[in-house]
């Protein structure tokens, strides 16, 4: 195990400066707790000229804190987390030292000092400001010096007041905009304080600061778009026709990004008769909406007749909402609706007279013969059917799947509320121990339902880690960080509970993958040797075989001599002070090691490495590692194979962020 040293900063009593360390984990121990984390303190000292101070230890993973006041008075063992202990200090500078120790006794430390002066705050300096992105929060920080923390009173109905660290900020949300008598206290540990008090003006933000999400690049034939920077817009377009409507129009630009502004929004009307589209064969109409307030609104699209159906934009207020909805519901609702001749769409207010905007208005389709990426999941967009899916853990009973336009995806209607459990879907795949996951996956319903998602044992003790989402009838994609901590297994699974509420439940494109996902391209070797090169010469590529028609690394080393003489690496960032986990599939000809790692790509070679024994055995290896004051956008993924002689085969390689 890696020694990992923790940095935080914490405004606390007076001046304060911190040194951190952390005891080796000792691998030794059957327990698999993890090694505390983020340990930190909150200090507050009383305004009574006593130096009493109050701590309260914090921190991830620790069963319990050790506190060394650094005063050489008795060191405080055994607190619990939660808990608080009191000190009294005399004026003077000391070394406090916070340490969480976890279940198996593993410890993280900060070494704190703080310097204590019973002395009033002196050049008090507050900026209040209103936040660049939240509509009515404003953001306070004072500074002071000798001081402690400060409180500030925000003059709203319901006279809140917040407390923070001097230097630090803190955050309030207004209930409506207006001017409001805002005071700040700066305290220290002496009796005076410092006052400061403004009338301050309260704003919203009223349209978008940036642009909605970038849509994902498609083939031209899968997409046609009426207003996007994305993709190119179909001609002909009038955004603004004179239907007679109350409802008023801008077109703004976003830093190059353009977007349309519907104010005063009874009904609005995108028409393209001259020009109308065959969208037959697409599979979904994507919009993105932003408003500043409650206000949500219609989208129907228009073929001859007229025919029309519209949609429900339910829309977040203060930030993009993204919707695809299928083109079956649309059809589903109105089977004369004509899609092989759209011309025109109208949004209508709900209700009438709010301000939508709208951004990256598309009909879309999944790419011919394309092929998505589940991670370590099997099918995960369920084109192959059901299989791996099950119901459970019984592997005789395949989930339930459909197939509506052209798209197969999971699809079940709950009945019957109950556990749960009692309605379920489930992948059995294996999860590593101490490994942390990112689950993805697409789903909608009928209705405004929650459902269950996550990863655990297909079996007793059925240790899971799972989250609940909310689902309606926009198809979303959801995302959860997951852990398996003190559990794992070759047979544990991906789950799905969906049995605690009635309403449709549909899922499709799941996906799993170790951490945040794979920083490493072409980590399977299918498309050749790019970017993998030899050592740190980006003009000699790694040698790559193809044999039964999978693609791998794989040199045999005859002489034996310095690890790195025999070496195949890839270029990427690797970021300070984060912590990696790295697998591959390796195999040899003969028993022997190798090293594989994270490391800088020029002097001074920093880097954090580990030896593997591998042997003819094809194996998945998984090793973390960490980079400790060392970083570079261009440090690179590195196998180091040169110190003994026979074959060495790589497959696989991925490296995420855990």
């Amino acid at each position: 195990m890696k020694i990992i040293k923790y940095v935080f900063s914490i405004c606390l009593a007076v001046l304060t400066i911190y040194s951190c360390s952390q005891d080796d984990d000792n691998s030794d121990f059957l327990d698999s707790a993890k090694t505390p984390t983020n340990i930190s303190a909150n200090v507050v000292v009383t305004q009574d000229n006593t130096g009493l101070v109050t701590i309260t230890p914090l921190g991830e993973g620790a069963a319990s804190f050790n506190i060394d006041f650094g005063d050489q008075s008795e060191v405080a063992i055994g607190i619990q987390p939660g808990s608080h202990i009191d000190h009294t200090y005399a004026e003077g500078t000391y070394n406090a030292t916070i340490t969480g120790v976890s279940l198996n006794g593993n410890e993280t430390s900060i070494s704190q000092q703080i310097v204590v002066a019973f002395q009033a705050p002196e050049n008090l300096v507050v900026t209040i400001e209103n936040d660049a992105t939240i509509s009515r929060q404003v953001n306070v920080t004072a500074i002071a010096d000798f001081a402690i923390s400060y409180e500030v009173s925000f003059g709203d109905p319901a006279n809140t007041v917040l407390t923070a660290n001097n230097e630090a900020t803190t955050s309030f949300i207004y209930d409506a905009p207006g001017v409001y008598t805002i005071t700040v206290t700066s305290m220290s540990a002496a009796i005076e304080t410092a006052t400061y008090t403004e009338d301050f003006e309260v704003t919203e933000i009223l349209q978008p600061i940036s642009g909605a999400p970038n849509p994902p690049s498609r083939d031209p034939s899968d997409v046609i778009s009426f207003f996007s920077d994305a993709y190119a817009t179909i001609p002909g377009v009038n955004y603004y026709p004179n239907w007679g409507q109350a409802t008023t129009f801008n077109l703004i630009d976003l830093a190059g990004n353009e977007i349309l502004q519907y104010g005063n929004l009874n009904y609005q009307g995108i028409d393209f008769a001259a020009t109308p589209v065959d969208a037959s064969q697409m599979e979904f109409l994507h919009i993105d909406v932003w408003t500043a307030d409650d206000n949500d609104a219609k989208l129907s699209p228009i073929s001859p007749g007229p025919n029309e159906t519209a949609y429900d934009l339910d829309i977040t207020p203060q930030q993009w909402t993204s919707f695809d909805i299928p083109i079956s519901f649309f059809m589903d609702q109105n089977p004369l609706l004509d899609f092989s001749q759209i011309f025109q769409f109208k949004f209508d207010g709900d209700p009438a007279g709010g301000t939508i905007f709208v951004d990256n208005l598309y009909f879309w389709k999944e790419a011919s013969g394309s092929t998505f990426d589940g991670g370590l999941i099997v099918n995960g967009d369920f084109e192959a059917g059901a299989d791996p899916w099950i119901v459970g853990v019984d592997d005789n009973t395949p989930a339930p799947i459909v197939t509506l336009g052209g798209d197969t995806y999971y699809s079940v209607n709950v009945m019957s509320a109950g556990n749960p459990f009692d309605v379920n879907m489930s992948q059995k795949l294996e999860i590593i121990d101490g490994t942390n996951y990112t689950l993805t996956f697409d789903a909608w319903s009928d209705t405004n339902r929650s459902i269950i998602a996550g990863i655990g044992l297909s079996a007793d003790p059925w240790s899971n880690d799972v989250g609940t989402v909310t689902i309606d009838t926009n198809r979303t994609t959801y995302s959860l960080t997951l852990s398996a901590s003190g559990w794992g297994a070759i047979d544990a699974r991906v789950l799905f509970d969906v049995g605690a509420e009635t309403g449709l439940v549909n899922i499709d494109n799941v996906s799993l993958v170790i951490g945040t996902g794979n920083l490493v391209v072409n980590g399977d070797f299918e498309a050749g040797a790019a970017p993998w090169i030899v050592g740190v010469d980006d003009n000699t590529p790694a040698p790559v075989i193809t044999e039964g028609g999978n693609s791998f690394y794989s040199v045999n080393v005859m002489t034996a001599g310095n690890p790195f003489d025999v070496n195949m690496s890839q270029k990427l960032e690797i970021v300070d002070g984060t912590t990696y986990t790295m697998t591959f599939d390796a195999w040899s000809d003969t028993d022997r090691s190798i090293i594989a790692g994270i490391g800088l790509s020029g002097d001074p070679w920093s880097n954090d490495v580990e030896t593997v024994n591998i042997n003819t055995t094809r194996t998945t290896y998984t090793i973390t590692i960490s980079a400790e004051g060392w970083g570079a956008i261009d440090a690179r993924v590195l196998f180091d194979v040169g110190a003994e002689t026979g074959m060495v085969n790589i497959d696989d390689v991925s490296l995420s962020i855990n």
